[in-house]
This record gives C-alpha cells, structure tokens and sequence, in this order.
C-alpha cells in the first residue's frame, strides 16, 4: 500500500486512470467469458453471427489490458527515474557527519539494490492490480452462476489464503535479513576494492579476507535468500494447486452432490482456469513487492535530509567582503564506541583568520588537525561555541554562504573531471591552460569540453589537478589538507616559493596543514595542534618547530 501511496503522490491522476481502464480490462476479461458461457456453450444452437461480436471483445480486450498494463509500467518507471534523482539530492543535502556515520558501503547499497528492488516492484505491481481486479470481478461472475458453489469455493479459498499468508509471513522475514545482509556484502565488496594493494602485497591477508570476512558475509546472504527463494516457491505452488483443486471441488460438488447442472460447472472450470494463470503472476509479484516495502524501509532509516528541489545559492558573496574569521570557543567531540573507551575532544578552539594570510598548521596524527579543518570550513558544526564572520555569528541558513568562501583539498580528495569556475559557470579555457602551465601539468592532461579526459595519474599529479579545481573556483580561502606530501621535492619547493606567494599577493587567505620544516618560513602564522587544543607557535617555539616539525610524536585520538 505504502507503494501505491507514493506513486499516487508522484502523479495521481495518470494512475487513477490507469487503475480504471485496468479494472475494466478485468471487467471484460469475464465478460469474455460470460459470453463464451450465454452464446456458445449454453446457447442451443451457435448462432451465425456470433464469431465477429466475439472477436470484438477479444481486439478491446487485448487494447484495453495492454493500454493499463503499459501505462503503469511507465508510470512506475517515471517515479522510479524521480525517486532515484530525489535520493541523490537528499544525499548531496546531507550533512557530511550524517553521511560518514552511514558510511559509503551502506549509501552505495541504497542507490543500487534499493532502487533496483523499488524497480522491480513497479515492474510487477501491474500484474497484481490486474490479477486483483480480475479476481475479484470473476468471483462476482461466479456469485451469480451459483451461491452455493460461490460459498464452497470462498471457503476453499480461505484456506488457500490462508496457508498461504504464514508462507509469505517467512519470506517477508527472510527478506528483511536479506536486505540487512546486502549491506555487509557492499562493505566487503569496498574492503576488497579500497584495500587491493594491501591485499595484493600480503596473500596470508588476503587468504584471511575471502575465508572469513568476505565469506561469512556471502554465506549469510546465500542462506537468507535460499530461503526467501524455497518460501516463494512454496507460496506459488501452494496457490497453483489449490486453484486446481476448486476445480475438483467444483465438479464434486455440481455431479457428485447435484449442487448445480454440469453447464454451470463447466462455466466454473473455464472461470476458475482463466483465472488460474493471474492468480500464481499476482504471488509471483510478492517477493518483489515485500523487498521494495523492506528497501523504502531502509531508505528512511537512512535519515538523510528532507528533499528540497534546486540548488539554491544564498543571495550574495562573501568573497573579497570579509576581513576576520572567528573560532570562538568551538569545541567538536567524538564519542567512544561503548561506556569503557573514552571519546576524543577538540578545542575549544580560539582562532582569528585575517583576510589574505598564510597559516599552517603542524600536530601528531590523532590530533585533532583534520577535524579543525573541518570545523573551520563549515564542514563540521561546532558542537558548542561560535564562528563569526567580521563579528557576526554563522547560524542557520548562513551556513551555506559561508561555506562558499572555501575550496579545498583534503587528504581524501575526489578528482572531478569538470572544470568550473566561480558560481557553477564552465571555467574560461585560457584560465584552465595559465594554471596547468604553472602546475607543470600542461602537457600530462588533456582538456576536452571544459573536463579532463583522464584521471589515470600519480597520487602527486592528481593532487596537483584537484588544485586546479580548487582555483578556478576562486573561492577565498584555500584549504589543504597535506597537499604537498605526494609532490616531488622540486615541485613542493616550486609550490611554497612561487604558488603561495602568488596566491597571496591576489588576496587569498591559505589554511594549509603542513609538515615541511623546511619551509616554515613561508607562514604568516604557525599553529600546532595537541590532544585536540590549538596553540600558536611563536618566537623560539616557532624555529623549534622548525627543526623538529617531522620527529612529531604521533597521538591518537
């Protein structure tokens, strides 16, 4: 029902009339049938004019069920293309907190297998509309023939309905667990995807990986959808059977009892035949129909932000309008994973950026840098405290104008292919060929139609190209997470030498997570990150700093 709700939202009036001419298609189905029964079993002579009349209903008949049946395909198919485009939106909508706590394997396992089961669903619920309206219009037929044959019959069909809902009962629960048990394939499939050089180095692991993890999870599945499957076909042999016995029971009852004459009897058997082929298509939907109830039920699950149409920009840009960006006492805490671990804080954070400085920012892994880059560029709301923009606190919808003073490059970076340059337009191709000449990476890439062709580079390069991105942008503050790690030691001399000065003298402010001693120097401002507190390092902590930025010691949160 939830189903048909959703698709009566999507566009209700196409699916009332195609609900209607399915009915109808049924209504004439058994008119067909009355018709064979009243002019050419029952009547005493088959009359000379009777053919064409006949071959009449059978051309609406065919017209009529195809119309419906067409119709709601198309129409499933059309919420189905809206549905998938309204997940991604609420996914693109999503806080980034909300999305890492799903995690990637479980949002991948939605866009695919919960679409896909949706898909299916709307694939057979035509078959079911029109098995229901046949059957309920043929059963009526049948009430006028015979009550008492009726009576017997609803009785036998009870049973049959019966049984038959304790057998659709365990395949709605083996469904569920099937679904559950999809979503720790998808994470082994990324674990096998994500980790293949670690995997491909170290055989022992990898053995470890397949016999064990990989293959518990593909057991389980194995099992739950072994049973779903011998439930199903359970269902739909019970229902099969049983159809064919009413019609047993029928002629015992009409010959053997003397409830009806053998006319009404046959008419019962032709009736009961007819319906048989709809009946076992409307269980076969089933299993379709439950794993799109289970998928919607894993969509909402999810939680992710309510649908909202367009990509509205706040009205106006912050860029170049601002002078002091505030951290006042913000402060982000990562619970433990049960009562005994202890959780991880960071800050509060006192921090003040200007406009059109150079800020790097040294710490141990685990400590904290990461999560106040997160934090600074709106990524991560603070769990308490404030940031201001030239004194006024960032709230509610402010939020996204002022995430749009940012580009960045973090550690874990996605290279996009488009070139786009400030507010969404294609970036200007003479802007695209400056930059890659200043990234020596004229020659390596090739810009066709505003992308590049071809992503398949160093780690290095990448990150030089996910710079590229991140200037044409033209955002103001430039933040990056370990850029230079990957660079070769002529470039990374290249980089903080001639780019950040560059960058600097056209007014961009850089936030820059570093631990090049070397070029320490190059910083308006150095900071340090420890067990998740914020210090600035001046004077002779700073040329400290700059002898022992690499010996570090490692703290985890």
């Amino acid at each position: 029902m939830r189903l048909i709700r959703l698709i009566f939202s999507h566009n209700p009036g196409a699916l009332s009339l195609a609900l209607a001419v399915s009915l109808v298609s049924a209504l004439l189905s058994v008119g067909v049938i009355a018709f064979i029964n009243q002019r050419m079993v029952s009547a005493a002579e088959l009359a000379d004019g009777v053919l064409w009349p006949f071959v009449g209903l059978l051309v609406l008949l065919l017209v009529l069920a195809s119309w419906a049946q067409v119709a709601l395909t198309a129409l499933g198919h059309r919420f189905v293309y809206s549905l998938r485009r309204k997940l991604v939106k609420r996914v693109l909508d999503t806080g980034i907190e909300r999305l890492e706590a799903i995690g990637g394997a479980n949002i991948l396992a939605s866009l695919s297998s919960d679409i896909r089961n949706i898909t299916l669903a709307f694939v057979n619920l035509p078959q079911l509309i029109y098995g229901l309206g046949l059957s309920v219009a043929a059963f009526a037929y049948l009430a006028l023939l015979s009550l008492p044959l009726f009576a017997m019959t609803l009785a036998w069909m009870g049973v049959t309905v019966g049984v038959g809902w304790l057998l659709v009962n365990r395949l709605s629960f083996h469904l569920h667990l099937l679904r559950e048990s999809e979503d720790r394939i998808y994470q082994e499939y990324e674990a096998a995807i994500e980790g293949r050089k670690e995997l491909t180095l170290n055989r022992d692991r990898a053995r470890r990986y397949y016999d064990e993890a990989f293959d518990q999870s593909a057991e389980t599945y194995r099992h739950h959808v072994t049973l779903a499957d011998r439930y199903h076909s359970i269902a739909s042999n019970w229902a099969n059977i049983m159809v064919l016995g009413t019609i047993g029971l029928v002629f015992y009852l009409a010959n053997g009892l003397g409830w009806a004459g053998a006319a009404v009897a046959s008419t019962y058997a032709l009736t009961i035949l007819f319906l048989r082929t709809p009946l076992v298509s409307a269980v076969a939907s089933l299993p379709a129909l439950m794993s799109a109830r289970v998928s919607l039920d894993k969509l909402d699950r999810l939680a992710l932000a309510d649908y909202r149409p367009g990509f509205e920009q706040p009205a106006g840009n912050p860029n170049g309008a601002w002078r002091t960006l505030t951290l006042d006492s913000v402060s982000y805490r990562y619970p433990g994973q049960d009562d005994e671990e202890r959780g991880f804080d960071v800050g509060p954070v006192q921090l003040t950026l200007t406009r059109g400085e150079v800020v790097f920012l040294v710490g141990g892994n685990g400590s904290g840098k990461s999560t106040l880059a997160r934090l600074l560029s709106g990524l991560y709301l603070p769990q308490s405290g404030r940031i201001l923009l030239d004194g006024e606190p960032v709230e509610g919808e402010g939020w996204a104008r002022y995430r749009r003073l940012f580009a960045s490059v973090f550690t874990d970076f996605y290279l996009f292919d488009q070139l786009l340059a400030e507010d969404g337009v294609d970036a200007p191709r003479e802007a695209v060929d400056a930059w890659l000449a200043r990234l020596h990476m004229l020659e390596k890439v090739r810009i066709e139609q505003g992308r590049i062709r071809d992503t398949r580079l160093s780690q290095g390069q990448r990150k030089r190209l996910a710079l590229l991105l991140a200037l044409l942008e033209q955002r103001d503050i430039l933040l990056l997470d370990e850029w230079a790690a990957d660079q070769d030691p002529l470039f990374r001399r290249l980089f903080y030498r001639e780019l950040l000065p560059l960058l600097k003298a056209g007014g961009k402010t850089v936030f820059a997570i570093t631990h090049d001693d070397h070029y320490f120097d190059q910083a308006d401002r150095l900071l340090k990150m420890d067990g998740g507190q914020l210090t600035e390092l001046t004077g002779e902590e700073r040329q400290q700093a700059s002898r022992d930025a690499l010996r570090v010691v490692s703290q985890a949160p």
